[in-house]
């Protein structure tokens, strides 16, 4: 048993290496540029804040640590067409010969749609929330001083949680051709599928029922038209 996984596992720690190599390459230049790109995390932040008020560090260390996870999340960003890529070749060897062929489409796709859901995140999401949230803890008791560690660790989770979820087209095209799944199993798993929806804008998004709906509403779209896809790619058989 173990003879049999040894190759898969020796191709796995090889994926693995490549991408985690990747990322710390993109790391070290990113960081580098580290206060270029935490402006451009700050600049919803800062359009919601009263006037002269900027984010603090609260303990010793905090700006470092901040520029490395701003670094870190740029790397992931720019490395994830590598990561996306070694994916593929783990997958490739199980797969048929036409289908291998489907590596090109998946990168790309899979990167489009991580950008978009980031940028989705990024324009739509983070604007609605921040002001929310800033206008319902500033008042006469005490005013909004954002912590600059704890929003950078936010704006990352939240924008790659985007990224991630509007992976779904993608990777149920790609299930769909390798005849994993139909459209009928996604339609029987579809009421499941919207309390998970919920669940997971629930614990990426700002505590609030806005940004929640924000998430959640585009990612029950795309299931949606996930089932579209999946009827036109593997439309016959139901494996449920």
């Amino acid at each position: 048993m173990l003879e049999e996984l040894k190759p898969h596992l020796i191709d796995l720690r090889k994926r693995l290496i490549i991408s985690v190599s990747c990322l710390i390459v993109m790391f070290f230049i990113c960081f580098n540029f580290n206060e270029y790109i935490l402006s451009w995390m700050l600049e919803p932040l800062i359009k919601v804040l009263p006037n002269n008020v900027k984010p603090v560090f609260l303990q010793v260390g905090e700006g470092f640590i901040t520029a490395v996870k701003v670094s870190f999340f740029a790397g992931f960003v720019i490395s994830s067409p590598i990561i996306f890529w070694q994916i593929w070749l783990f997958i490739a060897p199980g797969l048929y010969s036409n289908e291998k062929k489907l590596i090109l489409p998946f990168v790309f796709f899979g990167t489009l749609m991580f950008v978009t859901g980031a940028a989705f995140a990024y324009y739509i999401v983070f604007p609605f929330g921040l002001d929310y949230l800033i206008n319902f803890g500033d008042s006469k008791q005490f005013s909004a001083m954002p912590s600059i560690g704890y929003y950078a660790g936010f704006f990352a989770k939240t924008m790659i949680g985007f990224g991630i979820s509007f992976e779904l087209p993608v990777i149920s095209y790609f299930l769909a051709k390798l005849g994993l799944i139909t459209d009928q199993t996604l339609i029987k798993f579809f009421r499941i599928a919207i309390v998970l929806i919920f669940i997971l804008a629930a614990f990426l998004t700002p505590p609030d029922v806005s940004t929640q709906f924000l998430m959640a509403i585009p990612l029950i779209i795309l299931y949606g038209v996930s089932i579209i896809i999946v009827k036109f790619v593997n439309p016959e058989k139901d494996l449920v």
